[in-house]
């Protein structure tokens, strides 16, 4: 196969490819040196191409054509797979009367493949046309050693790169998909809730967020992010809600080796892991009244410690907290700092219960009839007049998230092009379209049903409607279930 042989320049390469030239530069300046080589190149395959990564004494208008080294050495080592080293090219049989070793009066060669695995990625090459007493069979296997080595960090600086441009392709459609206008909804409470995010987007002020589970909380503080200074920063979300005070301690702080039973290690706090990002704190009300105090020092400080340490550290993160409580009642019921609840709440914005944004639905629907048959790759089904009726009379405990389980599985399971009635899974459909019963008989009505098909199993109910297990709880008590 004829290998097509080009020339790659700083100005032709991204920052990453930069980085594999420099090193292969330093590679061949090494062994120049050593070997007291008149010049040498470096060459790497790129598919069916030859490019020339790094050359010493070689002119760049020659080196993409090979017309100042034995390109028959080259040629021979890149399909081989062997090393080569001659004393004396002008005699050795191998090379004949090759234009080039007699033009230039090429004397001693040693050209070595550089290997990763088993392919052959690239190779070095070395010539002498007036010293040749350091082309020795130990320099030539320390040569040989040196091209695998340079191999496996040209392979990694190449994986690097890759995995570099994959973060930034998916930071692009991490932003994309988080558009304000992708966060569906055209009610005054939206359009309210739209000019607030507007307002506080590009300052790092602390943003409060209130509203049940299900509403959108966390995808409001990405949209937040995501299209604020710190998108090219880190985004870490942590729940609070139901996790051990030290488990949750260890988690936001990190800890230091030995500071209790089964730190064998340091550990990096996911404060240190958002350093000049934002940290979604999810269901904050929940902390215990240990965690409040240390959150309120990275709040007023920007100080963490991590636990069992004695050293603070500085951050810089942008905090944004949720609850699907009112956070103000928690304090007045001593459950909640109120000098830490100021410090959060600087900014509040309450997410609207699906119910009391009715008419949202038919927006929310249409968009998640087309992403999920985008997703399952079938034709965008259409939904029946009926259909949209339940939807829009149902009271909806699980709000977005149990609107967009109940979309998706309609997508799914539905045989026809449109979804009827009898796809949706929401128990007494007909009864919901003729609008008779209140929301909240509605609501306890499915309830009931559903706890009962799963016998009794509050977990898995909690799931299928997308509620939280406390919602569930809270339900059943009020009902006295």
């Amino acid at each position: 196969m004829t290998l097509q042989l080009t020339t790659v320049t700083k100005s032709d390469i991204g920052s990453h490819h930069k980085d594999i030239v420099l090193l292969l530069e330093t590679v061949l300046k090494l062994a120049v040196e050593m070997m007291k080589a008149d010049s040498g190149i470096i060459l790497l395959r790129e598919g069916d191409n030859l490019s020339t990564m790094a050359a010493h004494n070689i002119p760049t208008e020659s080196a993409d054509k090979l017309t100042e080294l034995s390109s028959r050495a080259v040629n021979k080592v890149l399909s081989s797979g062997a090393p080569l080293l001659t004393h004396d090219a002008q005699v050795d049989p191998r090379f004949g009367e090759a234009e080039s070793i007699i033009m230039h009066q090429i004397t001693s060669i040693i050209c070595v493949p550089m290997y990763f695995e088993d392919d052959v990625i690239g190779v070095i090459y070395l010539d002498s046309r007036r010293d040749r007493q350091h082309f020795t069979e130990d320099n030539f296997n320390f040569v040989n050693t040196f091209a695998r080595m340079a191999a496996i960090a040209v392979d990694y600086a190449r994986n690097y790169s890759k995995l570099y441009r994959e973060k930034l392709l998916l930071y692009d459609q991490i932003q994309s998909s988080l558009r304000f206008e992708d966060i569906i909804g055209k009610s005054p409470k939206m359009q309210d809730i739209f000019k607030l995010m507007h307002r506080v987007m590009n300052s790092d002020i602390t943003v409060l967020l209130e509203g049940e589970s299900g509403t959108g909380k966390e995808l409001v503080a990405k949209a937040l992010h995501f299209n604020g200074p710190r998108r090219d920063k880190p985004f870490v979300a942590q729940f609070c809600g139901n996790l051990a005070e030290s488990l949750l301690e260890s988690e936001l702080f990190g800890h230091k080796k030995g500071s209790f039973t089964g730190a064998i290690a340091d550990k990096k706090g996911l404060f240190e892991i958002a350093d000049g990002g934002t940290f979604f704190l999810d269901e904050i009300a929940d902390i215990s009244p240990t965690i409040q105090t240390k959150l309120l020092r990275v709040v007023q400080e920007g100080e963490i410690r991590r636990v069992g340490d004695t050293v603070s550290q500085k951050v810089n993160v942008r905090i944004i907290s949720a609850t699907n409580k009112n956070l103000k009642d928690e304090v007045d019921a001593g459950n909640f700092r109120e000098d830490l609840f100021y410090r959060l709440n600087v900014i509040t914005i309450r997410l609207p219960a699906l119910n009391e944004r009715i008419g949202d639905i038919p927006l929310l629907v249409n968009h998640y009839l087309k992403m999920f048959s985008d997703i399952n790759n079938v034709p965008v089904k259409k939904i029946s007049p009926k259909a949209m009726e339940i939807l829009s009379n149902y009271h909806w405990p699980g709000n977005v998230r149990e609107l967009l389980n109940t979309i998706e599985r309609a997508v799914i399971l539905a045989e026809g092009e449109i979804i009827n009635a009898d796809d949706l899974f929401i128990p007494d459909s007909e009864k919901l379209a003729t609008g008779r019963k209140t929301l909240k008989e509605h609501e306890k009505e499915l309830v009931l049903k559903t706890l009962e098909d799963y016998g009794n199993n509050k977990t898995k109910t909690a799931e299928l409607l997308g509620v939280s297990l406390r919602w569930l709880h809270y339900k059943l008590n009020e009902w006295k279930k």
